[in-house]
């Protein structure tokens, strides 16, 4: 059945004369009635009578109205829908997550993008580096965070954010009562270091710093996340360095978060990883959220440079 059978009987229908509907329609009135002829035979049943005054529906003609009135509305809602989408405005988004970075900056990320497009199903997955790579090539997922990547040919980033790092060390460490401590204050003391898999990472970082300072870290402990590793650092495991959206958002009792003071500027970084293939509207949207994110966030940094102060002891 043509779609415009349908917006040609529902306007005769609704005017109950083919002239006023034709002029609605913007069309003469034979071709407008040869419509509503070819409708009628293409159905097999009369659908409206003519009368002196005009046309009235018949009863078959009254059901079909509903049915009519029904098809156009999912037609039209069909069509938007598909236009929404091929906008990035509507769809599903699988986004593969790890560790730290899930504590305070990813959550706020995927909130302003369900904020700007909450038609948009958003989707997590818990994967280590090499899982998400493999994921992202695979076409399981559509985005990944991750730290300390290397270039890959298929694979395309977008830096989310360079982080500060911070030392975290038991409450009860001769340290913890200094407002910034010094990384080299630490080359006798165990460390405590996240992820256990996906090199290079983090872990990688951190015997890099310390290199930087003159010693080799003592690796005690290698655990899977922050999490797991500030509860060691309270039970007095040994040290540990954490990125400051680890440090803002994870309160370990027990544990007291302090600023590098030799190395104040130690950073992480954290990115989003795309196949650069992927050229879909809602990656786009996407990646538009991730940049808009970050200009704000260095525009309020930097705002708030020559006043910044250390962050409070976690405690």
């Amino acid at each position: 059945m043509d779609l415009r059978h349908l917006k040609y009987f529902l306007a005769v229908a609704q005017e109950l004369n083919i002239g006023r509907a034709a002029a609605r329609l913007h069309i003469s009135q034979p071709p407008l009635t040869r419509q509503i002829k070819a409708l009628e035979d293409e159905l097999g049943v009369e659908l409206f009578i003519r009368t002196a005054k005009g046309v009235e529906l018949t009863q078959a003609g009254e059901m079909f109205k509903e049915e009519a009135h029904n098809i156009r509305m999912l037609v039209e809602a069909g069509i938007d829908r598909v236009q929404r989408a091929g906008e990035g405005k509507l769809g599903r988004i699988d986004v593969g997550i790890f560790g730290s970075g899930i504590y305070d900056i990813i959550p706020k990320l995927l909130q302003d993008f369900r904020r700007k497009l909450p038609g948009v199903n958003v989707v997590l997955h818990t994967m280590n580096k090499s899982e998400q790579i493999e994921a992202l090539r695979q076409r399981r997922i559509t985005v990944a965070f991750n730290r300390m990547t290397e270039p890959e040919p298929d694979i395309g980033r977008e830096l989310v954010v360079t982080e500060c790092l911070y030392a975290a060390m038991p409450s009860d460490h001769p340290l913890a009562s200094l407002k910034a401590v010094p990384l080299r204050a630490f080359a006798e003391q165990p460390f405590v270091v996240f992820p256990n898999v996906g090199r290079p990472n983090f872990v990688d970082r951190v015997v890099e710093l310390c290199r930087q300072q003159g010693f080799e870290a003592q690796i005690a402990q290698e655990v899977g996340d922050a999490v797991t590793g500030l509860a060691l650092v309270a039970r007095g495991f040994g040290v540990t360095l954490i990125p400051e959206s680890a440090a803002q958002a994870l309160v370990v009792h027990g544990t007291t978060v302090r600023p590098l003071a030799d190395v104040p500027k130690a950073m992480i970084d954290l990115s989003c990883l795309y196949r650069v293939t992927d050229k879909s509207p809602l990656l786009k949207a996407f990646l538009g959220v991730i940049r808009e994110n970050r200009e704000a966030r260095e525009h309020r940094d930097a705002g708030q440079a020559s006043d910044a102060t250390a962050p409070p002891a976690i405690i």
